[in-house]
This record gives C-alpha cells, structure tokens and sequence, in this order.
C-alpha cells in the first residue's frame, strides 16, 4: 500500500501512526456527537490519549485557531461595511467562532496529536499492534 501523506491524514482526522483509522466516531456532518472520539485507532489500535489530560495542550491550537478567526472576521467586516461602529464586530466575531467551534474542537486535537504526539507513521511495516 502506498505512503499516505500527513497533511491528507490531518485533513482526514486519521490515526497519526497507520493514517487510515479515524480519531473521531461520527462524521463531521453528525454536529450533535461532533466530540465523540474513538479511545483507540480503529485500525491499528493506538491508544489516541497520550497520556492522562493529554487533549488539555490542544486548547492553545484552538487559541491559535481563534485569533486567526478573529483577525479574519475583523478585516472582513471592516471591509465589507466600510469601517462600522464597534457592535458590528461584538456579533459577527463570536457568532462566527460559535458556528467554527465544531471544525476548531476537532481539529485542534488532530493538529495537537500529529505535531505533539510523539507518534510516528508507521505503515503497515508492523506485525503486530502496540498499545500505548
């Protein structure tokens, strides 16, 4: 089986080590249970929780994930209405991080657990699978 690529593996929200299981239960479009994680890869069965509150860490990513929605609805709503009083920017830039909090949740745990995991792509060069 060809080399999958981290970033189609990111995108995907996959399992960092076989890059074919998903992390998350449902399908993005299923909004109610957006949260639901799998504890383990389906395919490869790596354990996705490090350690003990290892998902604490992805909060910053979300920070990060934040401030750039911040900056964009920003600019774009001072572009679109020409410099507009204050309350324009007090709706638009939380009713946009509440609609973005879903994508923003789950992917900052994929981004945390690929860049900090610790977990290397492994293929399908294993025998048998470990359990961390």
């Amino acid at each position: 089986m060809p080399k999958k690529s981290r970033l189609k593996a990111i995108l995907g929200a996959r399992c960092p080590r076989c890059r074919q299981g998903k992390m998350f239960v449902y399908p993005f479009s299923t909004v109610q249970k957006f949260s639901d994680m799998h504890a383990h890869c389906p395919t490869c069965e790596l354990r996705f929780e490090v350690e003990p509150g290892f998902f604490i860490g992805a909060m910053y990513v979300s920070y990060a994930m934040s401030l750039m929605i911040f900056a964009a609805v920003s600019a774009a709503v001072y572009l679109l209405f020409k410099n507009p009083d204050f309350y324009y920017y007090m709706i638009a830039i939380p009713l946009m991080v509440l609609i973005l909090f879903p994508f923003m949740y789950r992917y900052s745990r994929v981004l945390f657990l690929h860049g900090f995991g610790g977990i290397s792509y492994e293929g399908n060069e294993r025998s048998s699978p470990l359990k961390l």
